[in-house]
């Protein structure tokens, strides 16, 4: 590894709270320089001060991934923070199904699920793949979800279902077309996760719903790619 490159930078975005601030707290402690990429600034500041306080090393990008406009501007003020990124953890999502299936799901939440959950990590993977690049063993981490595998879809969370299966499916082409590059790309299933989406009767605790996002950002054989993952153990698409 380049001297240069002796802090390893981990990007999470959406990780102002939940599982996303989790993951944050944990690679901090294991040594990550954290960007906190959120697009609410006072929390996603918030975050970073906690982090700092508690001894770890912390920064705040505004980052929206549902516009365009906001990946392209956060990609750019990076260059700021650094000038390689080792691990980028696409975490930011949302669930907007409440109260609808397939047969009355309209268009328009359909869109906007699809807006952050699929193609907000395809474009902030876009944006950031120069920086991704000048790693030396760099890992894309897409937070999925059992929703997305085959035999989970539910007609009672179609849009939500639908965007992690086409993220599923993203993360399978993104890690072919970055073999050459060496950067590894994997899906997550965090479970169930006492989260604001998963509300309070979930069965895991957030320390739970990280781990394997985590594992991965770490631990995880750096030739480990193209898979889906619970537990730190694979599961079927």
């Amino acid at each position: 590894m380049n001297p240069e490159h002796a802090q390893r930078i981990v990007l999470i975005t959406g990780s102002n709270r939940g599982i996303g601030l989790e993951a944050a707290r944990q690679l901090a402690r294991r040594g990550f320089l954290v960007v906190i990429a959120a697009r609410d600034e006072t929390s996603g500041k918030q975050a970073a001060d906690g982090i700092n306080r508690a001894g770890g090393n912390a920064e705040f990008l505004s980052l929206d991934v549902s516009h365009v406009q906001s990946i392209r501007t956060a990609a750019s003020q990076f260059f700021a923070i650094a000038d390689h990124l080792d691990v980028l953890i696409n975490n930011a999502g949302i669930y907007l199904d409440k109260g609808l299936n397939i047969l009355t799901l309209p268009q328009d939440v359909f869109t906007r699920t699809l807006q952050t959950n699929t193609f907000g990590p395809l474009e902030v993977t876009q944006a950031f793949l120069p920086f991704l690049r000048q790693a030396s063993a760099a890992r894309i981490i897409n937070v999925s979800s059992g929703y997305g595998q085959l035999d989970g879809l539910s007609s009672d969370a179609a849009s939500y279902c639908l965007s992690k299966l086409s993220l599923n499916g993203l993360t399978i082409m993104l890690a072919e077309a970055l073999q050459a590059d060496r950067i590894t790309v994997n899906s997550m299933c965090p479970g169930w996760v006492r989260t604001d989406m998963g509300g309070p009767n979930a069965t895991r605790s957030l320390e739970e719903g990280a781990d394997t996002a985590v594992w991965l950002a770490d631990e995880a054989p750096q030739d480990l790619t193209g898979k889906f993952f619970r537990d730190r153990q694979e599961i079927p698409w």
